[in-house]
């Protein structure tokens, strides 16, 4: 099998390995990670909706139950404040979850960070366009999405710095095998960024603001509110999951667009909706590749039963570029509107902060569309070593 995520050359571009892999069957055993490896958008799918598969088996079952060995004890920082997260919780614990928290977290307040974002976009933009150009990775594409969590959180701008060092160290676990140096940076950070947002906690308690924490704190479902370490989970989940997947869709998708001059052409001359070409964009080079599921009772794909205690791996890269589904999938087609794909997940976990990333990306590219009509790239962008949540490791620019 060609699938290797510890080889640059297939992180830089795994798509053939993913064609492969789709003609060969619906399912594949991956004796590195212990996984099986779904490729195709019809499976994908489905199994993202499918409750004998969960984030997690604790809810059922021991680990010895479930046939795992426990984590050490020493990682339990990183365990408990992952573990009371919503994306790694099922049923009840995570439906009271995202109910308390959907309170919190609603359209409205989403609609009322737009003029926000409008500002913090134009503001980085203008910082890059003044110096001519630089990394759009540190000056744009990371700066935004941080900022705007922490605004929505009421971090005050001095403590801004501390967040994207604490999310990249924590994001880092989800990689296939992490080594020991990963985990004691993942435990370190759970360990610091826990205790801030405890201490930001107990502030708001005593002197409530119009911020999301103060807003957690008041979420309330029938006598029911979140205890201080599900409200922990839930800011950390916010900064990771929203910055996370919001800039490596900025620079995965402009060195996307400087590949397709024409398609690049045709957005800047306003000939495609800004909107549909952001889904687009998502589509053709999404920044979650995997997306992990414990198998809770057996599951057949085809005529492979995975019994329960596995793990299946779910493509999204692969299921993003299959011809099952959509029609040239290996194409960008920036004006494409049959755009099914499901980079955001699908089912009870589909992405809270999807409305908010669809916010941030218009934002950050009509900025750059109309500011920096001639941005090119000054050097071909190295990838980053991680598969799971992958991007660039810098995207030079010249104006």
């Amino acid at each position: 099998m060609d699938v290797d995520p510890w080889s640059p050359a297939f992180v830089a571009d795994p798509y053939p390995a993913y064609a492969r892999l789709r003609a060969r069957g619906r399912a594949h055993w991956f004796e590195p990670s212990g996984q099986f490896l779904v490729p195709r958008y019809a499976d994908v799918s489905a199994l993202l909706r499918d409750r004998r598969l969960g984030r997690t088996y604790l809810h059922r079952f021991t680990h010895e139950e479930f046939g795992r060995t426990p984590p050490p004890a020493a990682h339990e920082p990183f365990h408990v404040l992952n573990g009371n997260g919503m994306l790694d919780l099922e049923a009840p614990d995570h439906t009271r979850i995202r109910r308390l928290v959907s309170k919190a977290f609603t359209p409205r307040t989403v609609e009322k960070l737009a003029p926000v974002v409008a500002r913090l976009a134009e503001e980085l933009v203008d910082g890059l366009v003044e110096a001519g150009g630089g990394d759009l990775l540190t000056e744009v594409a990371e700066p935004l999405p941080v900022a705007v969590i922490a605004e929505m959180l009421g971090i005050p701008p001095a403590d801004r710095g501390l967040l994207r060092p604490w999310s990249a160290a924590i994001c880092a676990m989800f990689e296939l095998n992490p080594d020991e140096e990963t985990v004691r940076r993942a435990v370190a950070a759970s360990v610091e960024f826990s205790a801030y947002l405890r201490e930001l906690i107990a502030r708001r308690r005593s002197a409530p603001g119009e911020d999301l924490v103060s807003a957690l704190i008041a979420a309330h479902d029938e006598g029911d509110r979140l205890s201080e370490q599900e409200m922990i989970s839930t800011c950390v989940l916010l900064l990771n999951a929203g910055h996370e997947a919001t800039v490596n869709s900025t620079v995965n998708g402009w060195w996307t667009l400087f590949r397709h001059p024409e398609q690049l052409a045709a957005l800047r001359a306003g000939e495609v909706a800004l909107s549909t070409a952001v889904e687009e964009l998502l589509r053709y080079d999404t920044p979650l590749q995997m997306f992990e599921r414990w198998v809770l009772d057996d599951v057949e794909i085809g005529d492979l039963t995975i019994p329960r205690g596995s793990e299946v791996a779910l493509l999204f890269g692969s299921a993003n570029r299959d011809p099952a589904r959509f029609d040239r999938p290996d194409e960008l087609d920036l004006s494409r509107t049959d755009n099914p794909h499901i980079s955001f997940g699908a089912g009870v976990h589909y992405c809270l902060g999807a409305p908010l990333a669809r916010l941030e990306l218009a934002a950050s590219f009509g900025e750059l569309l109309r500011r920096a009509p001639t941005m090119r790239l000054t050097a071909e962008p190295q990838w980053r070593p991680g598969y799971v949540i992958r991007g660039l490791r810098e995207l030079r620019v010249e104006l």
